[in-house]
C-alpha cells in the first residue's frame, strides 16, 4: 500500500475533510501535527517548501492544500 504522510494542525476544516476522505477509501496515513511537533513543522517548510495544511506526501508526490481531485489522481481512485 502507498505510504502517506499527512501534515495537519488543529482547527483545520480542509484537513478534517481530507482525513475523512482517505479513511472512506481505506487509506492509512501517518499524521504529523505541525502545531504540536516543531520537528514536523520544520520538515514541512524546509523539505517540502509548504507553509499550509493539509499537505500530503505520497511517495515522491507532494499535494499542498485542499485538492481532492489531485489526491484521487495520485491514489488512482475512481469516482463512486
Amino acid at each position: 500500500m502507498t505510504s502517506i504522510i499527512f501534515y495537519t494542525q488543529p482547527d483545520c476544516p480542509p484537513c478534517e475533510i481530507t482525513k475523512t476522505f482517505l479513511k472512506e477509501y481505506g487509506f492509512s496515513f501517518e499524521l504529523k501535527d505541525i502545531k504540536a511537533d516543531s520537528k514536523a513543522r520544520k520538515e514541512l517548510m524546509e523539505v517540502y517548501q509548504s507553509y499550509s495544511t493539509p499537505t500530503l506526501v505520497i511517495g515522491e508526490e507532494v499535494i499542498t492544500g485542499f485538492n481532492l481531485e489531485r489526491l484521487m489522481e495520485v491514489l488512482k481512485i475512481e469516482e463512486k
